[in-house]
């Protein structure tokens, strides 16, 4: 893929030093990249080292009268395809979490609708600290994309994580989101995801350990990738990105409504849900008081809930349809037989037994098996997962003996 607009935002950190070459691995590909160098960055590497690699004009001052009269951070913005940030420092990655927009480059990453992508560096143990990590959490949860940090020696003689990705990687990388960007154009992809809830009172429910994270993580995939995309959320508290329809539902019988309003318009269902099997078969209108039981134990009657995958592949016209199957033991087994008896097309299978990539954890490890074959993920972020299950999907739904 050429010919993209690529924004470079640097940040004030050694690896600075990489840009230049990060800048002619880029224009040699046949993208066109503006600079845009931070205060601190520009203390690293110079305005005109960057304007003579990249043939542009390096943007650095948000207060630059010629550039704000047509509202340069605005049209920045727009101009983008992607806004890449190399180095991107705890700084900038904490100020772009809060919402910044004190510099240029903060207000770029504000006005523009591109996709971002941040290629983290700076010392391990400002990697490492919790509050990195709780904004990192919140980018990928905003729908930027994170390359690195790699793992090695440091400029300051620490060892550990927290080296940016070096440029032919990120290249590289930025490659493989190109040409992935339009595998589902033009196609509708319904995901559900989260836990439901089954009332047993006002105050009390039956329901299960499911974040959300990875079916959130699916639709935010299938989104980058060109489709549009509709997420039907159990309760969870994660937020969406923009470009997504999000439909909140609490209990299975209303995640199915959801799912069957929209079945017939959707060319992929990835059924990520932990939908309950169970439901009370009656509710109680009022809280249940303890005193009131004249017992030390309450039997609850519970009946099933319908199936929504069933549901689905019964249909006469249906979509390509992908289950998700999270298991405690016999994983494999247990999964290839869903595939069987549910008739799906695709299946993801991980072990939620394993607490590293269990339901809270923001990694994963799955094994995807289609009737053609199956292939394996090893443990990496749910997001880096999502990817490479939806290109594989969009990859396997057009070419199916090729898997």
């Amino acid at each position: 893929m050429h010919n993209k607009h690529i924004l470079l935002g640097i940040g004030g950190g050694i690896s600075a030093y990489k840009t230049p070459d990060l800048i002619r691995k880029l224009v040699d590909k046949g993208h066109q990249v503006i600079p845009v160098l931070t205060d601190a960055g520009s203390k690293f590497v110079t305005s005109q080292t960057l304007a003579a690699v990249s043939n542009n004009r390096v943007r650095q001052d948000l207060w630059d009268e010629e550039a704000e009269r047509s509202m340069g951070h605005i049209e920045l913005g727009r101009w983008a395809d992607v806004l890449l940030i190399a180095p991107a420092t705890a700084d900038l990655i904490a100020r772009m979490a809060s919402g910044h927009a004190n510099d240029l480059l903060a207000t770029v990453h504000l006005a523009t609708q591109a996709q971002v992508v941040v290629a983290p560096a700076m010392n391990q143990a400002m990697w490492l600290h919790v509050a990195t990590q709780r904004n990192i959490s919140q980018l990928k949860a905003d729908g930027v994309h994170v390359i690195g940090p790699e793992h090695g020696d440091q400029a300051c003689g620490d060892v550990g994580p927290g080296r940016m990705t070096e440029p032919s990687s990120i290249v590289e990388q930025l490659d493989d989101m190109f040409a992935e960007e339009s595998s589902l154009a033009g196609l509708k992809v319904l995901v559900t995801t989260g836990p439901t809830r089954e009332a047993i009172d006002p105050v009390r429910y039956i329901s299960n350990s499911s974040s959300g994270r990875q079916g959130l993580a699916i639709a935010k995939a299938a989104h980058r990738q060109g489709a549009t995309v509709t997420l039907i959320c159990g309760p969870m508290d994660l937020p969406t990105p923009s470009g997504i329809e999000r439909v909140n539902v609490q209990t299975a019988a209303e995640m199915k409504d959801a799912v069957m309003a929209k079945i017939a318009q959707s060319d992929i269902f990835f059924s990520v849900a932990a939908v309950s099997d169970y439901r009370p078969a009656v509710q109680s209108p009022t809280k249940i008081k303890k005193h009131a039981q004249n017992s030390d134990s309450m039997t609850l009657q519970l009946e099933q809930t319908d199936d929504i995958l069933q549901m689905v592949t019964s249909l006469e016209s249906r979509p390509f349809t992908v289950g998700f199957a999270a298991e405690t033991n016999n994983v494999l087994e247990f999964g290839r037989e869903k595939l069987q008896r549910k008739n799906l097309d695709a299946i993801v299978i991980n072990d939620v037994s394993n607490e590293s990539i269990g339901f809270e954890s923001e990694n994963n490890a799955v094994t995807v098996v289609t009737r053609h074959g199956e292939f394996n993920l090893p443990m990496q972020s749910k997001d880096d997962i999502a990817r490479r299950v939806v290109a594989a999907i969009a990859a396997i739904r057009l070419e199916p003996l090729h898997v």
